[in-house]
This record gives structure tokens, sequence and C-alpha cells, in this order.
């Protein structure tokens, strides 16, 4: 279990840390001097068998709070210490805020340096306490009076704790790993050493890891975790890594290290925020702020989405516009400071880090918010996403490893294909959709290839998106239910025909276009020598191109694919022969024997076919020859 220290300065959270685990959390000379804790300080406690609990001393000091904040954010309990002296403190207030942002999910208030007062002063400390953590995260929580220095009340805060790391629900190990790095330091004869909050996930001693969002890879050589060695370490355990191969400018407090799978810097974050009820004003639209997520602190700007403004005690849906990438996954616990990051005026919990940039506020995105921040995220976006989603983007926000992943695919009445998970009963009436209007095409149209898939979107209404439909045409495909070719969709084994009066012509173009080798005539000449009109003879050229009979090297001129296969292979020769793969537009022609036009004809139709590439006057294969 780990444990945050929250509260006021000079309220005595390193000495009762001290008093519980015997060891001093202050590790900076200056803290030591100063005699506040002014960095975060790390103690370590082994409570019983199987209990390990690490304590984490934030400093209370309000030009410390992003500190503070970069220690509480992934814990599990907040130890709340309050001075029987002072009293409730604006510290106090602003330390409670934030865990109740946060949405921690257990704590102690323990009253401090009752040895200082009578006892109905603690008494009464301890009542004000109750009632202020009343309407919060900690409401019910046990409040314990104690002192650090006479060691009265040290026991029963152990035990309490104990009480509490024993009924915790774990922590998942599942997810991929992530730790929120917040100290980055080098050791001689070790080398580069992070340690921070793991997240989810484990990791092992060899596993590679991303530093996030910079994408730097990194290997595990050992691994701490409670302050003692370990071969693995896993999410809700104090973590420290050596890292191999690495300098320590690469990374820093407010990165993350991470499993590849779980890299995925963003720019823009949905959430549900929650204004301050102690706010004097509105958080208002475009508001700039301090953004802290994990060990990190970076300004960007509020864009309200319900409306303008957020008021004091409300909740709404926001997306931060962030001035640089951060690393941010579904339910990591946001806080915001205002600009001059004087004050916490809201927070709460990420709801999509991977939003759209456009249409942020339309109703329809803010109904999808609402299901994306429900119970079940997966099943509410099947049943009212119409054509689907895409898992791979949801399996990422969502951190899922493999296993995760493999059970949601497993649900009842959902089909999957490639990236899109849609209701099944959808994606059958999709694919049924495709289906029916590919046949109704070829019944009206005997004589065509089938229907472009652009086109056959749109014979639907609504048409589904690019993306969704390309997934059913290769899902109907790979059924054998539909085929594609030449760019057309059609049913298995469609062939089409060219019209009796077209068919008569094409009979005696054929001939003429096969015979003439490597230079059909062109459009006007075939007229010519059919003694046909020339727009009849083109049509019948196009229609026989879409059956593929011929190919369309230049306006007014046709190839046979034997021919073009002929020509290509030339090409192929040419750049062979060569000793650095290149060949010129003059030894092709003087190869092939054809002339200079038709040669520029086909060597610019190759070029647009993707085989070949004009770099200056030369040009080389790019890839085999597939007409």
């Amino acid at each position: 279990m780990i444990v945050a220290t929250a509260g006021h300065i000079d309220h005595g959270k390193t000495a009762l840390v001290k008093a519980l685990t015997g060891a001093d959390a202050d590790r900076l000379p200056e803290e030591k001097a100063r005699g506040l804790t002014i960095d975060l300080g790390f103690a370590y406690w082994r409570a019983g068998p199987g209990q390990a609990i690490s304590f984490i001393d934030v400093p209370g000091h309000e030009r410390f709070i992003k500190n503070m904040l970069a220690g509480v954010t992934g814990i599990d309990t907040a130890l709340l210490v309050v001075a029987a002296d002072d009293g409730p403190m604006p510290q106090t207030r602003e330390h409670l805020a934030i865990l109740d942002l946060l949405g921690v999910q257990q704590g102690i208030v323990a009253v401090t340096k009752m040895d200082r007062v009578a006892a109905e002063r603690v008494q009464a400390v301890a009542e004000e306490v109750q009632a202020l953590v009343e309407e919060t995260v900690l409401a019910g929580s046990p409040v314990l009076p104690v002192s650090a220095i006479t060691g009265a009340g040290v026991l029963e805060l152990q035990r309490a704790l104990q009480r509490l790391a024993g009924r915790e629900r774990r922590r998942r190990a599942s997810g991929r790993f992530r730790l929120a790095v917040d100290r980055s330091f080098t050791l001689r004869g070790v080398g580069l050493v992070v340690t921070g909050t793991a997240f989810s996930g484990t990791v092992k001693v060899g596993d590679r890891l991303l530093i996030s969002p910079s994408g730097v890879e990194a290997r595990v050589r050992a691994i701490h975790a409670g302050n003692v060695q370990a071969h693995a370490a896993q999410a809700g355990q104090r973590v420290a890594l050596n890292l191999a191969g690495l300098r320590r400018h690469v990374v820093s407090r407010g990165d993350w290290l991470l499993a590849p799978e779980a890299h995925g810097p963003t720019r823009r974050i949905d959430i549900r925020l929650r204004v301050i009820g102690s706010e004097a004003r509105p958080l208002r639209d475009r508001m700039p702020v301090h953004v802290h997520l994990g060990a990190t602190d970076i300004t960007g700007r509020v864009a309200v989405l319900d409306g303008s403004s957020i008021a004091p005690g409300e909740a709404g849906w926001a997306q931060l516009l962030l001035d640089r990438e951060i690393g941010a996954l579904v339910g990591d616990g946001v806080v915001l400071r205002d600009q001059s990051a004087m004050r916490t005026v809201a927070g709460g919990r990420v709801v999509d880090p991977f939003p759209p940039a456009r249409g942020r506020a339309r109703p329809e995105r803010l109904a999808e918010l609402a299901v994306r921040a429900g119970p079940d995220a997966f099943g509410g976006l099947v049943e009212m996403a119409p054509f689907g989603f895409d898992f791979a983007r949801f399996a990422r926000a969502h951190n899922l490893d493999d296993a995760e992943q493999a059970a949601l695919r497993r649900r009842q009445g959902v089909a999957f294909a490639g990236p899109v998970a849609v209701d099944a009963a959808r994606w059958q009436t999709l694919c049924d959709a495709f289906e029916h209007e590919v046949d109704a095409w070829t019944a009206a149209h005997p004589d065509s290839p089938g229907l472009g898939p652009v086109a056959l979107r749109r014979q639907l209404d609504p048409p589904p998106p690019r993306d969704i439909a390309e997934a059913a045409l290769a899902a109907l495909a790979g059924a054998g239910r539909l085929a594609r070719s030449g760019g057309f969709v059609h049913r298995p084994g469609h062939r089409a025909a060219l019209a009796p009066e077209e068919e008569a012509l094409w009979q005696r173009i054929e001939p003429l276009v096969a015979e003439a080798g490597l230079r059909p005539p062109r459009v006007r000449e075939l007229a010519e020598m059919l003694r046909v009109d020339h727009n009849r003879v083109d049509r019948v050229l196009r229609q026989a191109g879409r059956l593929g009979l011929v190919r369309r090297v230049a306006d007014n001129r046709w190839f046979p694919p034997a021919a073009l296969r002929g020509l290509a292979a030339i090409a192929e020769r040419l750049a062979a022969e060569s000793a650095d793969g290149y060949f010129t537009a003059a030894a092709y022609k003087d190869r092939a024997g054809i002339g200079r036009n038709v040669t520029i004809e086909l060597l610019e139709f190759f070029d647009r076919e993707g085989f070949t590439r004009r770099e200056g006057d030369a040009r080389r294969i790019v890839r085999a020859w597939r007409g």
C-alpha cells in the first residue's frame, strides 16, 4: 500500500512518518537546514508478513504544491495531518480538496502535536476536522490523536494503517506497465535510476520499456520495489528502476516509463471537470491553467464543452488543450491550478485521452463522453455507435493488456473486423446491405465490372465511414461473399460482358490492337481503319478497359495486357543491365523499337502505375509489373 501525507506546513508530517517507520523522509540538505519539506520524501515500513507500506512525505508549504501533486497522484491511501495547536489551516483545506478531486479511496486523519495542548483542544480539533472532511472522499475516516515526540497514539495509528492495508482492494496488476517518474538520478557504478509510483501492470528485469512522451527506448537492468531489491514489481508499489545505457537528461520528473503498447502521447484530453466550491468565479472557457497529471506539471487551456463556463462546486465536460505532449490514459487523475499556479481550481479523471480535434462540443460527442465515463464504456460504445468504433484506439486509451482485450473480443453480441468493434446485429445488417446493393447494381448493369467502393458506400443511407466500410468489404471478401478486382466490388465469379452490338465492334477492334504488337494504333486511326465513328470506338475501348481487356496508356492509345507485359520486361532488362539500375527514355526507345512519342506516353504511364520512378533524365524500377 502507498500512503501519502497531506497537510499544512509545520504540522508534523515528516516527524510523524519517522515515528511510524523509523526513517527520516527529509533527504535534502536544504530541508534539514530549513526544517521543512521542499521536495518529496520517501520511507518504508514492513507492517507485517506480506504487508509493505510505502510513505510519500509531501511538502506542505503553498510554494511547493506542485511537488505535493507529484506525490499524491496514484496513491492508495491519504494520511491527512492536522496539528492540534493550529487546527485546519489553508494548506490543510487545499490538500484535502486535491485528495477529493483525485478521488483517493481511503484515508486516516492524524491530529498531531497532542503533547502541546490540553485534551479538550485535541478533542475540539478532531471534531472540527471531522466536520471538514464530511463532504469529501475522507468522510468517515478515523481521526486519531498522536504525538511524534512522546509516541502517544503512534501504535494506534500503525494498527489503523495495517487494517487499511489488509482490506485494501489490491490495485490491479493487469494492464500495461506504467510508472509515473518523480525522480531521476545517477549512482556511481550503477548508472541511471528512476523512481516513481507504478500505476498499472508489472515489470521484470530485462523488460524493454519506453520513456513517454519522448519515445526513447530503455532496458530494465535492476529493480527495487518498496526499497527492497526484486526481480519484478507491480502496480501499487513504489518502484526504483535501474535503466541500462541511458543518460540522466533523457528522463525527468513528469515523464512516464511504460510498456511500448501504452505509449500514446497526446495534447488533447477530454475530462469531466469538477470546480472547487470555494472558488470565487466560474472556470471559464479558454482559461489558461497548470495541468498536473501523474508527476507532470504542464501549461495549457481549458475548452469548456457544455457551455461557456463551469460554476464553483459544479462539474462539466471540458477538453484540455496542452502546450506540449504528455502521456495520459483513461482514469488518470488530473488537478488544475490557475495560470499563476497559486491556487487549485478544479480536477477530475481522464475520460478520453485521444479525442477528436473537431466536433468536440457536438451533442452526439457529449453523449459519447457520458458513455465513456460510465461503468461499461465498451458495452455502451457498442450499443450507441451505429457503425462501430476503433477497438485498437479504445484498448490503448484504457491500457488493456492482451488478456483483457481477448475477454472483450469474446463478448456476446459484438463483431470484430480488423480494428473495428461493432454490434453484431448492425454488422450483419451492414454486410447484407452491401451484398444487396452489389446484386442490384449487377442486375441493372450486367456489362459493368461492379461498383467502386466509394459509390457503394454512398448507396447506403446513411453511408458508413470509410474505415468501417473497408473493414466490412474485407470481411465479405474473406468469407467469399464478395470480391474486389480492378477497383470494383462484385460477386465472386462475376465477369461483365459487352452488349451484343458493342461486342461485335470489339471483335473487330481486338485483332487490330493485338496484331500491332508494341505500337497499337491510336483511337482515331482505329476509327478510320474500321470506318466507324470515332466516339463509338472510344466508347467501346473504355468499356473493354473496365473489363480488363485493354489498358489506357494515353488519351488516344490503348494497349493489350500482353503488350504491356512485354514492354515492362524491356524496362526491367535495361535496368538490370545498368550498373546503377537506371535507364533513359532514349535507351528504352532504341531497345523497344517504338517512336519517341509512344515511348514518352508509355514511360509516363509506367510512372503513374508505380512501376517506374523518374529521377532527373533517367528512371529506375520501383516494383515488379502487376499489369
